[in-house]
Formats: structure tokens, C-alpha cells, sequence
């Protein structure tokens, strides 16, 4: 991430300039990131419920496989994130963020 400081000439502050892609990038997947996740916990919570009843324990099963192939697209996500911010940042090593941020 490019980071600059500038002092206004009408103000005392700091000015932190980042990279107006590279941020629009990072919150378009963290926003994937997020909505994937959260559909991983309904299609759980509804197959747990739908075990309950024996005549909806196949829909349930069905739930499962569709949450448990949307948790592989969890790390899909990610790749794919990090691929495209090193492609925006011309080869150079993206900066250096927390595993777990998404």
C-alpha cells in the first residue's frame, strides 16, 4: 500500500494518502469475504434445524454440502485477493496483512 504524508498549507494535521484502488479492491473482497461467511452460517443452521424432521434430513444433507463447499470457497476468495493485489502492485510483494482479516 503506497502510504504519504503531506502537510496542508491552511491546516496542522497529517494527511494520509493510500492507493484508491488497492482500497476498493481490499473492501470488494472483504464485502465477498463476509457475505460468504454468513451464508455458510444460515445453510448450517437451517440443515441442523431441517435434522430435526425426518422428512426434511435429505434437504438437510443437501445444506451441508452446499455450506461445507462454501467454506472451500472461503480460501478461494482470499487467493484470489491476494493474487490481485500483488498483479495491481506490479510484482512487488503486497503489503503485509493479518491471516485472519478474511
Amino acid at each position: 500500500m503506497k502510504e504519504s504524508s503531506q502537510h496542508a498549507s491552511n491546516q496542522s494535521g497529517i494527511t494520509l494518502h493510500f492507493g484508491h484502488d488497492e482500497l476498493i479492491v481490499r473492501q470488494r473482497y472483504e464485502v465477498l469475504s463476509i457475505v460468504n461467511d454468513i451464508l455458510i452460517g444460515v445453510w448450517f443452521v437451517i440443515g441442523s434445524v431441517f435434522f430435526f424432521y425426518e422428512s426434511l434430513a435429505y434437504a438437510g444433507t443437501w445444506l451441508f454440502v452446499i455450506g461445507s463447499v462454501e467454506m472451500l470457497i472461503r480460501p478461494v476468495i482470499r487467493l484470489t485477493r491476494k493474487i490481485h493485489l500483488q498483479r495491481m502492485s506490479g510484482g512487488r510483494r503486497a503489503p503485509a496483512e493479518a491471516e485472519h482479516d478474511f
